[in-house]
């Protein structure tokens, strides 16, 4: 008996994703499950680039405004709640299209990393929210070496999450991965430097007019605090630093630019290391 087919559309931010996924769930009669780390925030909407219902084009969209941005939503929620999406869209005899750029969050869902069975320390996370990520990563590397040297050390989340695991476990456990039973094509997109950086600048200058700006004014009104705004790194990072006037707007869409760019090189890094990936310049 063949296994169920599954699709995976990887690479940089601004490498044409979720436009490539939408076509191609047209084509084959597919659904897409949005694997973003931050997509899954209500609000966070102009600031992450997430799909409109325009650009979705009838195609369904699984994964998007799960919860407030105001509580973390972690790897293992998202992993049980794609889960549930994946089965359902098999059940229906549709093809899952698995697109976004957050890497951690697709290797979790298919069972390529394991995720330790740690509830989340309340207490513990509270006051490491107070430390910047060079703080956090100094600390993962003295409870736990081995995983800081494979980490994203400018995500704070995952730093944060890496810490309360090694405090709790003594370090973060090496585990044998458990694949889903599916059949799974993957897809990378990769453009070349040059047509990446205007995508991104071009994209971002998009997002400015279309009220980037005013998106954190209107989240911090309604309770999103700028710490935590911060956490939710890039664009809102330095939107919370451009509404207490610590930078200038100027400053924000240069030094932004600069922390995109960077992002997508360590995408890269990331899903280079899959071999199973088939690249594609666009």
């Amino acid at each position: 008996m063949s296994k169920q087919k599954i699709i995976v559309i990887v690479g940089p931010t601004a490498s044409g994703k979720s436009s490539y996924a939408v076509k191609l769930a047209k084509k084959i009669g597919g659904e897409v499950i949005s694997a973003d780390s931050r997509q899954v925030y209500k609000g966070l909407d102009i600031g992450t680039g997430k799909i409109t219902k325009k650009e979705m084009r009838g195609i369904p969209h699984h994964l998007l405004d799960v919860v407030s941005p105001k509580r973390v939503f972690t790897a293992q929620e998202f992993t049980e709640k794609g889960r549930v999406a994946l089965h359902q869209i098999l059940k229906n005899g549709k093809v899952p299209i698995i697109c976004g750029g957050t890497g951690f969050y697709i290797d979790a869902l298919l069972g390529r990393i394991p995720l330790p069975n740690v509830p989340p320390d309340r207490v513990l996370r509270e006051r490491l929210a107070r430390k910047s990520a060079p703080e956090l990563f100094k600390m993962l590397q003295k409870v736990d070496p081995r995983r800081a040297e494979k980490i994203d050390r400018h995500n704070p989340v995952r730093l944060v999450r890496a810490i309360e695991i090694a405090k709790k476990l003594g370090k973060v456990p090496v585990a044998k991965p458990k694949l889903l039973p599916y059949d799974i094509e993957w897809v990378g997109l990769n453009p070349s430097d040059k047509t990446l950086r205007a995508k991104i600048h071009n994209r971002l200058k998009d997002r400015m007019e279309a009220g980037m700006v005013r998106e954190a004014t209107k989240l911090h009104k309604s309770g999103l605090a700028y710490k935590r705004m911060h956490n939710l790194g890039l664009e809102y990072r330095y939107l919370a630093l451009l509404l207490q006037k610590k930078i200038s707007k100027q400053e924000m869409l240069q030094q932004l630019e600069s922390q995109i760019w960077d992002y997508s090189r360590r995408q890269l890094r990331y899903w280079k290391r899959n071999p199973d990936i088939k690249w594609h310049a666009k």
